[in-house]
Parts: C-alpha cells; sequence; structure tokens
C-alpha cells in the first residue's frame, strides 16, 4: 500500500476525473438496484386492489346466501301457516281452532318480520355490488397504471444500463493512466469502497472522512504526489 509519504506522482486531475466517473458509476448502479423495488412497489398497488376486489366479492357472496336463507326460511313459514289453516277446518274443539289461530298469527307476525329482514339483505346486497362494482374499477385502473408505470421504469432502466456501460468504458480508458506502482492499491481499495476510495480536500480537510489535514499533506497533494488521508486511507487531490 502507498503511504502519505510516497513520492509516486498522481495527478489530482487524473483523480478527479477518476472520482467523478467512480460516483456516476455509484449513482447508476444504484438507480439498477432500485428498479426492482419501484416495479415491486407499482405490483402492491395492483394487489392491494385486487385484495379490495376479492373482499367486496366474498361479502357479496355472504350477503347472498345470507338472502337465500331468510328466504327459504320465509317460503317453510308460509307452508307452515297454510298447513295450519287447512287443519282449522277440521279442528276438533274450540280450544284446538285457538291454538291454531294463536299459531298461525304468531307466524304471520314472524314472516312479518323475516320479510322485512329481508328486504333489508336485498338492499344491502345492491349496496355491495356497487362496493364491487368500484372496486373492480380501481383494479383495472391499477393494472393500466402498472402496465404505464412498468414501462417507464424498464425504459429508463435500460436508459441506465446503457449510460453505465458507457460510464464503464470511460472509466476503463482514464484508468489506463494510473501509474504502474499503484495500479493495483488503486483496484484493491476501489474494489472494496467504491468511490469513497478517493477524496477531494475540502477546506484542508478530507472531503471523505472530513479529517483535518496536516500542512505536509496539503504540499503534497499540491505537488501531485500520492497521498493516502491518514485517517480514511481514501487517495486525497485538490477540488
Amino acid at each position: 500500500m502507498a503511504s502519505h509519504s510516497s513520492t509516486i506522482k498522481f495527478s489530482s486531475v487524473l483523480l478527479r476525473t477518476l472520482h467523478n466517473t467512480l460516483q456516476q458509476r455509484t449513482d447508476l448502479e444504484g438507480q439498477l438496484r432500485r428498479g426492482p423495488l419501484q416495479i415491486k412497489a407499482v405490483q402492491s398497488m395492483v394487489d392491494e386492489a385486487q385484495a379490495q376486489v376479492n373482499a367486496a366479492a366474498k361479502t357479496l357472496k355472504k350477503t347472498r346466501m345470507t338472502a337465500d336463507e331468510k328466504q327459504l326460511q320465509l317460503q317453510s313459514r308460509e307452508a307452515h301457516v297454510k298447513n295450519l289453516q287447512g287443519k282449522l277446518n277440521t279442528a276438533a274443539s274450540n280450544k284446538e281452532f285457538s291454538l291454531l289461530k294463536d299459531q298461525i298469527a304468531a307466524d304471520e307476525q314472524a314472516n312479518s318480520v323475516q320479510s322485512d329482514e329481508i328486504l333489508e339483505v336485498l338492499e344491502r346486497i345492491d349496496s355491495c355490488e356497487a362496493d364491487l362494482n368500484r372496486s373492480q374499477k380501481k383494479l383495472e385502473q391499477a393494472q393500466e397504471d402498472q402496465t404505464k408505470r412498468l414501462k417507464e421504469i424498464e425504459a429508463r432502466l435500460e436508459q441506465v444500463r446503457q449510460d453505465l456501460a458507457r460510464i464503464n468504458e470511460q472509466l476503463a480508458v482514464h484508468e489506463t493512466d494510473i501509474p504502474a506502482a499503484v495500479k493495483a492499491d488503486y483496484r484493491r481499495l476501489v474494489d472494496a469502497r467504491g468511490d469513497e476510495a478517493l477524496a477531494p480536500i475540502e477546506q484542508d480537510s478530507c472531503g471523505g472522512c472530513y479529517q483535518t489535514l496536516t500542512t505536509q499533506v496539503l504540499n503534497q497533494v499540491m505537488l501531485s504526489t500520492l497521498t493516502h488521508c491518514p485517517n480514511c486511507n481514501a487517495y486525497l487531490y485538490q477540488a
């Protein structure tokens, strides 16, 4: 590893160019990594809309089943009332006749309540159907938006991939100017730290870790001598 007292010449112009190019590469690689997350976020919107459709359909199905059950109960009780009415003509006594009348009256009252409940359930079915219709429209809109957004994301990612290929080519060209004696050290640092392997001097401090630099270190950088930050080991250059 080259130390901060190295006598190898490494111009700030080349280091600045390398750093700028590495930063561009880091940014583009970050955009590529975010691509799948953006696609997942778009898919989640569709999944949520689909879940709402499923929930609305389930509620509608359950409400229809409730209506069917109540209608069957009403039909059964109405049949029972007819059966009791038929027995009135064959009642053996006034007491039996009276009991039958009371039972018929009770069943007819229950049927009236059941009819009201059925009407309420039918109204709920109308409401559930409206909810399902709205949910389906939202799903269709989410699917349309997904198709549009995926095209936009893929087009942007394709542009990023092209830009990244171009930046990598530029970087390879710039790296041919790196002094042979330091190429291995440069490659090791960049492979490990990316663009953080290089740092500009900002107000007499390392632009990477903000460590205040000594006059000796500053002078070496001014003389285009290869100099590492004593604290974070980044290659230093004049901004």
